[in-house]
């Protein structure tokens, strides 16, 4: 992984340095379809797989496709250790493809962050709003002050449930039979006596 010159080597959505003690707990980033991962107004594209920087502005809008269904539990995002480390955050879910103009939405969640530049400190999500997570979008809304911002790493932490794909299944309920759908041969009662 490229670092960014700082000895981190962090990488957005990865956590192989995490502390061992959080290691199991941060692994949801093995569960993104890394190819589908998307991060607009980074100032490189690809980056956001990365380490990324914004480009236009001070927003970020990371769109975080799963492999499964995902109950997110908590987040940790690190910076730089000055203006340019991200500030808020609002957590969206299930919105594939989101776009700037979607962010003018509510939030499932938004978060005023502190500057962590060690990714020590989690921030726990509402896990009820949370369930059942297929696509994570994370806005970035702006920072301490700088032009850009600078986003280090990333840290998922949840249940990972693998998906299922399912048979399209057609099926047909008649509250009430109707007559002219069931066409029976006519029946001739026949009784026999026994004596």
């Amino acid at each position: 992984m490229a670092g960014h010159g700082h000895g981190h080597g962090h990488g957005c959505c990865e956590c192989e340095h995490e502390p061992a003690e959080r290691g199991v707990e941060y692994e949801l980033y093995r569960r993104i379809d890394i190819d589908k991962l998307q991060c607009l107004n980074e100032s490189r594209d690809g980056d956001g797989k990365r380490f990324v920087e914004s480009d236009a502005d001070e927003e970020l809008l990371f769109n975080i496709p799963f492999t499964g269904s995902v109950k997110l539990k908590g987040l940790i995002i690190s910076g730089e250790d000055d203006e340019s480390h991200p500030a808020e955050i609002r957590l969206f879910k299930n919105i594939p493809q989101m776009s700037f103009d979607d962010t003018s939405r509510e939030p499932e969640q938004a978060f005023r962050l502190n500057r962590d530049p060690l990714a020590q400190l989690e921030y726990p999500t509402k896990i009820a709003r949370f369930s059942n997570v297929q696509h994570l979008s994370i806005h970035v809304s702006r920072n301490f002050g700088a032009e850009a911002t600078r986003v280090y790493y990333i840290g998922l932490r949840g249940e990972f449930t693998e998906a299922h794909r399912h048979e399209v299944t057609i099926c047909n309920y008649e509250a009430a039979a109707n007559p002219a759908d069931h066409r029976v041969e006519s029946i001739t009662p026949q009784t026999q006596f026994i004596s």
